[in-house]
């Protein structure tokens, strides 16, 4: 059976040549590290990426590099090199990214080869071409037999042919959000401006906006958007009652409320838990977040009210303290925001956006096993009365919360504070902000011995 392909382009090349500043470029922001000194990049990265309301997976490998030309026929690193076969496994589309300064090297050639030998659908990114000379320069890499763009990354220059057919190479797929929207529940304690934050991001007024606290008794349902075309996520907000501590519910009507607020938080794929940044997280707010965490929910920490704390407090002071009232959040994106004036609500339409990529991301197996391997050379298992864990192979099984399953040699060696290592571990090389991560530990089943 043919395994389909993914949306997924993967940026290859020998060290120095430009992958990172590519996939800062394409992904718009300065997510990996850009150096001038070679082999920077070790891990691979990865990110959705929304080019022209199309989105795909970019993911940029580690350098390529030669240990030693003199006393080695294979010209490219072992270990490096086996990452990048890893990764061109899902690879849809391969940029292949070249230095026209340099002109072509061996390793060049030999990387060429690579892809040949995988058949994986590429395109050569001439990088560095600052002008039209530069441009020139690039034909020589035609050798190749595939097709070349001339890009220059520093002055984003030429990435719009070189997109389009990246893009037209992908394979198409079905949004399931068109018929399944995406439940972004907004959530916390009464009058922390949650109606208020609804209001200015849909610029209506079409919610009830109150200084008294528990004016919204019922949940609200609001369709929303994001992007353009048939590549659009579609979203379904929720309104909630705000959630006050058990021993504070006066009513009946009060009770319900509360009991509907948190059968939304259960039910949600997003959760929006908004604070209010001048008074900073409560008891009330830290259980709202503990129910968040508990029910795998992706979430996203709204600090409102930040127009009264500007000033007496910076932002790079107050999230540190955030997270180490909430240390189980810290994987969760935060923003500072002021729901009557506007400021950062475009941000959280972002974050929203970049969440729903992470709670939904297929992360490729082989990449997956790799960074788990490399974990446990780098810190090796606790012994459990004189056993040592061992993990023979993992894989994704579920979205939404991402569910991994690890099968192992003995699930109970398996210690918390090692778990938590290997979360930290994957969270390092996926990002997966926002994200729950569900790890299952498995006994590999055993081979029947005739």
């Amino acid at each position: 059976m043919i395994q389909t392909k993914r949306r997924v382009v993967v940026i290859v090349g020998r060290p120095n040549v430009g992958k990172s500043a590519i996939f800062n470029r394409l992904a718009g922001a300065r997510i990996a590290i850009v150096h001038e000194q070679s082999g920077v990049t070790r891990d691979r990265l990865m990110r959705e990426v929304n080019w022209r309301h199309e989105r795909f997976e970019l993911i940029d490998t580690g350098g390529i590099y030669n240990i030693d030309l003199a006393a080695k026929q294979d010209v490219i690193n072992t270990g490096v090199r086996k990452q990048v076969e890893v990764a061109l496994q899902d690879a849809a589309v391969v940029i292949f990214v070249m230095n026209v300064e340099s002109g072509i090297t061996p390793m060049d050639e030999e990387i060429a080869r690579l892809l040949r030998q995988k058949g994986c659908f590429t395109v050569i990114a001439a990088n560095k071409a600052d002008n039209t000379k530069r441009d020139d320069d690039a034909l020589e890499f035609t050798k190749f037999g595939f097709p070349v763009f001339p890009v220059s990354a520093l002055h984003d220059r030429g990435f719009d042919p070189l997109m389009k057919i990246v893009l037209d190479e992908l394979p198409d797929i079905e949004n399931t959000t068109v018929t399944n929207p995406l439940k972004v529940v907004v959530a916390g304690r009464p009058n922390a401006g949650k109606s208020l934050y609804l209001n200015k991001l849909l610029n209506s007024d079409r919610l009830i906006v109150s200084d008294s606290p528990g004016t919204t008794r019922d949940s609200i349902d609001i369709p929303f958007s994001i992007g353009k075309g048939p590549q659009a996520r579609h979203y379904l907000f929720v309104d909630t009652a705000g959630m006050r501590q058990r021993t504070k519910i006066e009513d009946t009507v009060e009770y319900y409320s509360h009991l509907r607020s948190t059968n939304s938080i259960e039910s949600a794929d997003i959760v929006l838990l908004v604070m209010d940044a001048e008074v900073g997280p409560t008891e009330q707010d830290k259980k709202i977040a503990a129910l968040i965490n508990e029910s795998h929910k992706g979430c996203i920490l709204l600090f409102n009210k930040w127009d009264l704390v500007e000033g007496k407090v910076t932002q790079t002071e107050y999230e540190p303290a955030v997270f180490r009232a909430m240390p189980f959040m810290k994987h969760c994106p935060a923003v500072f925001l002021s729901a009557k004036s506007g400021y950062n609500i475009r941000r959280t339409i972002d974050l929203i956006d970049h969440v729903a990529a992470q709670i939904n991301t297929s992360l490729p197996t082989g990449i997956l096993n790799r960074t788990v391997i490399n974990a446990c050379e780098k810190v090796h298992s606790p012994s459990v009365g004189g056993k040592h864990l061992k993990i023979f192979y993992v894989t994704q099984v579920g979205n939404s919360p991402v569910r991994i399953n690890f099968y192992v040699n003995n699930p109970k060696w398996v210690l918390p504070a090692y778990r938590d290592y290997l979360v930290r571990s994957l969270r390092e090389t996926f990002g997966l902000d926002g994200a729950p991560l569900v790890l299952h530990f498995k006994a590999r089943p055993q081979k029947k011995v005739n």
